[in-house]
């Protein structure tokens, strides 16, 4: 360790907790809700999930970055998180097909981290005291003035980010098949487009914020996608649940992920809630109530739909967490629509739930007309 840089970094907590590390990625001062992820690898995809976007990362598994980094795995057209928290920083890789090191990928990203830290320490504090904002610098030094300004971070309730990571303008994914689906861009994934075009979809992605309504009625999809995202659902609501709302009503099939779950949900007067903690990770088991099995499944979520509103005369439960009992799927009634609060597409993890992305065209194809 003694041939890379050693500068001296600090990660100060919202209410008062310090730890001191050194420096990795780009010099500067970061700073977000911080949370974890357990996953042991896919950290590429996990930096550029833009769900992300706004938040300090810090993964469990002690040795990030030895494998380096490929342009194939960007979830996204650029690193989301705000900010890297790491137990042990690989500065080198081992994997020949890599593009580079990670060191270089953050660098390029702009993206402020910290290594040396105690990672287990810190994710039992928040486990226990829930989650809380936090600040990474490797230019301020001085402990008060960190927690001072982790204190003053905008709480990510009420926050609305959706329109910082969609797209400028719509754009068509083109594939091989006969089917149109429009799918709405709070942040999606590129490995959701990948499933949908992989199964004979051509897509008209639409940004987050707009009157898309004339386009709309002109292309005439055959279902509606809305996508994961970044942010809290009810402040998203305040403009997405126009495009909702006209999904609802042309009668076509409607997919919802994570964020796009939580806005169906909200849609139909069923509100959410920010979890204490929430779910990040490759490893969370899921009971499909409708088969009795069990999926194991990639989470990213901080706030849920609160089954304490659940109306059963709009919706169905679908999916369970066994960990916790939340809320992890729904099946609309009064329209032909199903959500999963976690991600099917499951990159990085397990691919256990891509048979949603099945069920979807099977609703599409009953609406065509064609056999299932």
């Amino acid at each position: 360790m003694s041939l890379y840089p050693r500068d001296k970094a600090i990660i100060a907590l919202s209410d008062g907790t310090v730890e001191h590390g050194f420096a990795i990625g780009k010099k500067g001062t970061t700073g977000g809700e911080l949370c974890f992820n357990t996953s042991m690898v896919g950290y590429q995809e996990i930096f550029t999930d833009p769900s992300y976007y706004g938040q300090l990362m810090m993964m469990t598994y002690p040795h990030i970055g030895n494998y380096g980094t490929m342009n194939r795995d960007n979830e996204a057209r650029k690193v989301m998180i705000a900010g890297l928290i790491v137990r042990s920083f690989s500065w080198e890789h081992s994997n020949q097909q890599a593009d580079g090191n990670l060191q270089e990928y953050l660098e390029r990203n702009e993206v402020v981290g910290i290594t040396g830290i105690d990672t287990r320490k810190l994710v039992r504090h928040i486990r226990s005291k829930g989650v809380m904002n936090a600040v990474i610098s490797s230019t301020e030094l001085d402990e008060d003035k960190l927690v001072k300004k982790a204190k003053n971070w905008d709480d990510m309730v009420g926050l609305e980010l959706a329109t910082e990571v969609t797209r400028p303008e719509p754009q068509t994914v083109h594939s091989d098949g006969p089917f149109k689906v429009a799918a709405f861009d709070y942040g999606i994934k590129q490995s959701i487009i990948d499933n949908l075009v992989e199964r004979g979809c051509t897509l008209r992605v639409f940004p987050a914020k707009g009157n898309f309504k004339e386009e709309l009625d002109q292309w005439n999809p055959d279902g509606f996608f809305f996508s994961n995202g970044p942010g809290d659902p009810d402040a998203t609501a305040e403009y997405a649940l126009d495009a909702v709302n006209y999904a609802k009503r042309t009668g076509k099939p409607i997919f919802g992920i994570c964020l796009g779950h939580q806005l169906m949900a909200l849609s139909e007067g069923i509100q959410t809630t920010k979890m204490y903690v929430g779910h990040r990770g490759a490893n969370h088991p899921v009971k499909n109530l409708d088969t009795g099995l069990v999926e194991i499944t990639t989470q990213n979520h901080g706030f849920a739909v609160d089954e304490e509103a659940l109306d059963e005369s709009k919706v169905e439960v679908t999916h369970k967490n066994l960990n916790d009992g939340t809320i992890e799927g729904l099946r609309f009634k009064n329209f032909p629509g199903m959500s999963v609060q976690y991600h099917p597409e499951a990159s990085p993890g397990p691919h256990d739930s891509r048979y949603l992305f099945d069920q979807f065209l099977d609703m599409i194809k009953e609406g065509k007309g064609e056999p299932v």
